[in-house]
């Protein structure tokens, strides 16, 4: 009997004593009701949402994404292209819209702008043309223009990318407005 039970014992104790896995995590996160945004992984690479978090030049985008219920969505597998306004791009706006459209009722106006800010799919550099078009999540285009390496979309600069594990993030210096609606 001794001989059966201590494999067993040394199985338990070594499981217990390894850390939990990313598996183990997310089962966690879920049962607590939180989003995939909760599963602490420090070992792979981020997504694209962590990706704005742990940047100082994307706060006001991070702070619009939760108050838009969208980090869990942006943390999923993907895959995203996502054009990601810096704060100066946010403080180009007139005065009054970034808090304007964090307020409750402004839910989906803000939504609606987030929306036309990721493209579903990634695409790369090399792939992005001049003259191309992009239908975004919220169903309207964009258009990417590319010149001498340098690549703006809807007139935005691209000032950067950082690949993330579920998409590519490009920084941009102006918030995209959606066209108005007729």
């Amino acid at each position: 009997m001794k001989k059966v039970l201590l494999p067993i014992l040394t199985m338990l104790a070594f499981s217990c004593s390894q850390p939990a896995t990313n598996t183990e995590t997310a089962a966690a996160a879920e049962a607590s009701g939180a989003g995939q945004s909760a599963v602490k992984d420090d070992v792979s690479q981020q997504d694209v949402v962590h990706i704005a978090v742990n940047s100082p030049d994307h706060t006001t985008l991070v702070t619009a994404l939760k108050t838009a219920e969208y980090v869990d969505v942006l943390s999923n597998a993907g895959p995203f292209t996502v054009f990601a306004p810096t704060n100066a791009a946010f403080d180009k706006l007139p005065a009054g819209t970034v808090e304007s459209l964090l307020k409750p009722e402004s839910k989906e106006a803000l939504r609606n702008i987030l929306e036309y800010h990721v493209y579903v799919g990634v695409l790369t550099e090399n792939m992005l043309q001049d003259g191309m078009s992009l239908n975004q999540v919220n169903l309207d285009n964009v258009k990417i223009g590319k010149k001498d390496g340098k690549i703006t979309v809807n007139g935005a600069n691209v000032l950067g990318s950082a690949r993330g594990s579920n998409g590519i993030v490009y920084i941009i210096d102006a918030v995209l407005l959606p066209p108005d609606k007729k």
